[in-house]
């Protein structure tokens, strides 16, 4: 049965429901970060999905890249399963600026997280929830 990983659900607010991923939003207001989990039990590594679980894992990042991209026209986007905190499998697609803090370094421990305002917070969960239906 397939369980959020409990730091996960501390760290992200969830948006959407697509065939495979879960759509989390993280709670960082520096740098637009969405997270991919698909709902399977015990996955920890994309090698471990099944083929059509694969091909439809790469379908969603690129649906997702495809929605980052057109509401905000980054310079980059990041795409990441690292998995070295948290071993459940989940796809980071970070918008990068030029302009942001840690370009162009990688966005983890360049500075201490910065969450948003309870008000900001349920205003851009809103506005990518309505750009991801």
């Amino acid at each position: 049965m397939f369980e959020l990983h409990p730091k996960l659900f501390a760290d992200t607010i969830p948006l959407a429901e697509w065939p495979l991923c879960r759509v989390l939003m993280m709670n960082e207001r520096t740098y637009p970060w969405l997270i991919l989990v698909p709902r399977r039990a015990d996955i920890s590594e994309i090698g471990e999905l099944e083929a059509a679980d694969r091909a439809l894992l790469i379908e969603e990042i690129a649906r997702l890249s495809g929605i980052v991209r057109a509401r905000l026209s980054p310079d980059r986007i990041n795409v990441a399963a690292l998995g070295n905190v948290v071993s459940q499998l989940h796809v980071h697609v970070i918008a990068r600026f030029k302009t942001d803090p840690a370009w162009p370094r990688p966005v983890w421990g360049a500075q201490p997280v910065v969450p948003y305002s309870d008000g900001e917070l349920d205003r851009q969960a809103g506005l990518w929830s309505a750009a991801l239906e």
